[in-house]
């Protein structure tokens, strides 16, 4: 019998036919560059697109009131003071001491797998992006963001600034941070490397996502958004109590070749995780063992954020912002 699939599903920009002639991927654009192109859309959606539900998805309704201020396009209708509008002659909505102290943190959890890609892009290209879009959504909407890197080899922590510059300035660190290495793990001393001011470079330890520290660096009831490949794994130590803590949301990426093989015959990839080409034969044995590492993984995901408007899920080939948009869309309306 074919042995099965590896125990991730096929990596990386190399898929080929049976030939075994491997394909050849773009390299990613500047951090600077796609920032810009992402900035600009980010904000033609905030005008034009997402109206309130940016502001309705990331804010717990019912909070404390502040004081009555004009309402401006793109503010919640349903924070419209009616009274007031009806007394003054125009839109006045109410506001919220929330609003003005919302921090967005984002956990950027890069492994080797997400180096996968059966296309033009790989995983950890498309989830950067989705990592871009978050940061400068919490720019132009005036939230406070930061984010935490891990990689197996340690975590760089960017406490959370408020303003485009700052913003721009961290989010362009993320998007330009090399990926791991496709080799043996290097020393854990290694990720002790200079760092620019605001960052705390550290030695992962056993658990790789330092949430303790993160406790410390977001206050309580910030969004947590978690972004990453998921493996199938046991939940970390301690994740009921960040559930409770903050408001968790989970952003994953999949290539196509994670939903389903490509149909034919044998054909090569490349396995990040084991660093090594892998044939497959796309057997029934096989195609058995990828659906089942499917499930075990899906269900792992699921237990992680339960509710459905806490997970997001995007392929490798879809529009990212468009997936942001529905997920706003479908949390501001429950």
């Amino acid at each position: 019998m074919p042995p099965p699939l590896p125990a991730s599903p096929p990596p990386l920009p190399g898929a080929s036919d049976a030939s075994g002639a491997l394909t050849a991927s773009p390299g990613p654009a500047s951090p600077l560059a796609l920032l810009r192109k992402l900035e600009w859309r980010v904000r033609h959606a905030v005008e034009n697109v997402l109206s309130g539900e940016y502001r309705s998805a990331f804010r717990g309704r019912g909070m404390e009131f502040d004081q009555v201020v004009k309402y401006e396009f793109g503010d919640d209708v349903r924070d419209i003071d009616w009274n007031v509008t009806a007394r003054l002659g125009e839109p006045y909505r109410k506001k919220f001491v929330e609003e003005r102290e919302v921090t967005v943190m984002l956990v950027f959890e890069d492994t080797p797998s997400l180096q996968f890609g059966s296309g033009a892009q790989s995983k950890r290209e498309a989830l950067l992006e989705l990592a871009g879009l978050v940061l400068l959504l919490g720019a132009v909407n005036r939230d406070r963001v930061g984010f935490v890197h891990v990689t197996p080899d340690g975590y760089t922590l960017r406490e959370p600034v408020r303003g485009r510059g700052p913003i721009l300035h961290a989010a362009a660190s993320l998007l330009g941070a090399p990926p791991p290495p496709l080799t043996a793990s290097r020393a854990q001393t290694s990720g002790l490397r200079s760092q620019p001011s605001g960052f705390t470079p550290q030695v992962s330890t056993a658990s790789g996502i330092p949430w303790r520290l993160l406790a410390r660096a977001a206050p309580k009831h910030s969004v947590l958004i978690w972004l990453g490949d998921f493996a199938p794994r046991p939940e970390p130590d301690g994740w009921p109590v960040m559930r409770r803590r903050y408001q968790p949301m989970g952003f994953r990426v999949d290539d196509p070749w994670e939903r389903a093989l490509p149909e034919g015959e044998a054909f090569t990839a490349y396995d990040p995780v084991n660093a090594r080409l892998v044939s497959l034969e796309n057997s029934p044995a096989q195609r058995a063992a990828h659906a089942a590492w499917r499930e075990e993984r899906d269900a792992a995901w699921r237990s992680l954020f339960p509710d459905t408007l806490t997970r997001l899920v995007v392929g490798t080939d879809e529009d990212r912002l468009d997936a942001l948009v529905r997920f706003f869309h479908a949390r501001q309306a429950r």
